[in-house]
């Protein structure tokens, strides 16, 4: 009776051991914080010949998610020991949270010979979710997004835009063009540069993503004041589009209390220099150009510059305003050039005097007055002018009024005119270095020409040969694969993220080892391996080929998960090629 009850419980065990079915799902961690992607394992095995999947894997509730990609692979693999076929199909899925705290994610379902299958349900933890608006074109899912950090900031102040383009694909980066930058009555936008940054393949929701322009603001009004969207067009072949990005709100600050009577209206750190830059001596009643520099970092576009002060000692005129900004990540730096003309309407001193100027200052958050700034000049009368001249200067400007007024017909006396100052002659130095220059590239090309000659030459000369032994040793040479090319390529697609290209380049570098040994396929080439390098060396290589296959399906792909396969990859084929 015993014995009858052994054999019944051991022909049960092998039945269920036959006809056996695996389903779990898990994800790569418990703990996620904020920017990080939630990413869900699902594995169904078939262990047995007679198992039918009824129906298609049924996912849990994710509608707390964004679903951001997803990727299926089957393989089939027997098992050593019992001998039996195992049907593996895995599933990846890769999604983003909408919330933060515990969420559950629910059991997944499936259906193999009229029974119906589940995995457990389980937590996961988000820390923090960061939303992001972002602008959407559905037609061509491109994706404009406009990011100001520094949100809080005070009334003329400048804070730094990021106009950033997202889409799924890579080729929709490349057609945006036309980017016009925001414009409202209370903003002043200026543009840093338009310059287009790397592609980065992993930006937000995982979407390839690149820099277009940037550009920095200056709010003119305190209170919540509304940037406007960027616009830009997506240029194809058949059409045209035009797409938006999001619009961003700042917290425009008023300006603090008890500011100085000569404050108007400038935000930044700045200095006033005044200056006369003429060497010769300063005549009454005769114009003399002073220059007013404002220079530093902050809203030199808009400011409104001091002014230099009226006197009854000299009569002057409206500037002449010229700039030299240049905007960067931190505002506007450079200067405005305020270029006075004044009339000394007397001889002697002269002090020339501007308006009080002060600044706020938003680093250190307080009123700067720099008072105001003082140029002593000294004037002098026109005999006094005469009589500091030398003897040549004053025989030369008699020589000058001669030929002026005095003007033969003849001969045109005026161009013998002696002038006050020499200059340097430019255009003679060109002209000298454009001819060494051009002795100089006819150099190189002779030279280039000799050694073409050399080679062609070395070309021409017959070569022996040799034996058949040794042409056929060069064959083999010109065939054996250079692998340190293909290792070192593969590393340089890793670590910018190229994943595509990367297995892409690892079936090349197969298909070339395989092209050594005069073995067209993988089949061929595992009996091969068996053969010349051992049962130990073709499972190694079985085994590798699976995990590519998985990896390069894998939705989202990690660079240490593809770290660790290439290792294994420069030391299999590196076992291989030897």
């Amino acid at each position: 009776m015993k014995q009858k009850i052994i054999y019944i419980l051991l022909t049960f065990a092998s039945v269920i051991t036959y006809g056996q079915v695996e389903l779990y799902m898990k994800p790569d961690k418990s703990d996620y914080n904020a920017k990080d992607i939630v990413n869900l394992t699902i594995v169904l095995e078939l262990n047995g010949e007679n198992l039918v999947q009824q129906s298609k894997i049924q996912l849990p509730d994710l509608s707390k998610f964004n679903i951001i990609g997803n990727g299926s692979f089957n393989q089939a693999v027997r098992d050593a020991e019992s001998n039996v076929a195992v049907d593996q199909y895995i599933t990846r899925i890769a999604l983003e949270p909408k919330q933060r705290g515990k969420i559950r994610i629910g059991s997944v379902l499936v259906t193999v010979n009229n029974k119906i299958y589940k995995t457990e349900p389980f937590d996961i933890f988000i820390r923090d979710v960061e939303k992001k608006s972002v602008a959407k074109n559905t037609d061509h899912d491109v994706f404009l997004n406009m990011e100001i950090e520094d949100r809080e900031i005070y009334q003329d102040q400048p804070t730094v835009a990021v106009l950033r383009v997202y889409s799924k694909s890579m080729d929709n980066l490349r057609k945006v063009r036309n980017i016009h930058l925001p414009e409202k009555e209370d903003l002043d936008v200026h543009p840093i540069s338009f310059q287009k940054s790397e592609i980065d393949p992993a930006g937000y929701g995982n979407m390839p993503s690149q820099i277009l322009a940037m550009f920095i603001v200056f709010p003119n009004e305190s209170g919540f004041v509304e940037v406007p969207s960027v616009s830009a067009s997506v240029n194809s072949y058949s059409s045209k589009n035009k797409i938006v990005s999001n619009k961003v709100k700042l917290n425009v600050k008023k300006l603090p209390e008890g500011s100085p009577e000569s404050f108007k209206n400038a935000v930044g750190n700045f200095k006033v220099d005044m200056y006369h830059e003429a060497k010769e001596k300063i005549e009454a009643k005769k114009p003399v150009n002073v220059f007013l520099k404002v220079s530093g970092e902050g809203n030199l576009s808009n400011m409104e510059l001091p002014k230099i002060e009226s006197s009854p000692d000299y009569e002057i005129f409206a500037p002449k305003i010229t700039t030299n900004l240049k905007a960067g990540i931190e505002g506007l730096k450079g200067y405005v050039l305020a270029n006075y003309v004044l009339i000394p309407n007397k001889s002697g001193n002269l002090d020339i005097k501007t308006e009080e100027f002060a600044f706020f200052n938003p680093d250190n958050k307080e009123y700067v007055n720099l008072g105001k700034e003082t140029l002593h000049l000294k004037a002098f009368s026109h005999d006094q002018v005469l009589e500091a001249r030398s003897t040549v200067e004053k025989v030369n400007e008699y020589t000058n009024t001669l030929l002026e007024t005095v003007n033969s017909p003849v001969l045109k006396t005026t161009t013998f005119k002696v002038k006050e100052k020499s200059r340097f002659n430019w255009k003679a130095l060109f002209i000298n270095g454009g001819i060494l220059l051009g002795l100089f590239l006819l150099y190189l090309i002779f030279k280039n020409w000799q050694k073409k000659r050399i080679i062609v030459k070395e070309k021409n000369t017959p070569k022996d040969l040799g034996s058949v032994a040794e042409t056929e040793r060069e064959i083999r040479e010109s065939l054996k694969t250079d692998l340190g090319d293909y290792f070192t390529y593969l590393e340089n697609l890793k670590d910018s993220h190229d994943f595509d290209q990367f297995f892409k380049t690892v079936d090349e570098l197969d298909a070339e080892v395989r092209n050594q040994y005069f073995q067209s396929s993988k089949d061929d080439f595992k009996q091969f391996l068996e053969s010349y390098k051992g049962n130990a060396v073709a499972e190694e290589y079985r085994n590798l080929s699976q995990r590519i296959q998985i990896e390069k399906y894998t939705p989202v792909k990690s660079e240490e998960g593809i770290g660790e396969l290439l290792k294994d990859i420069i030391n299999l084929y590196s076992k291989i090629s030897k």
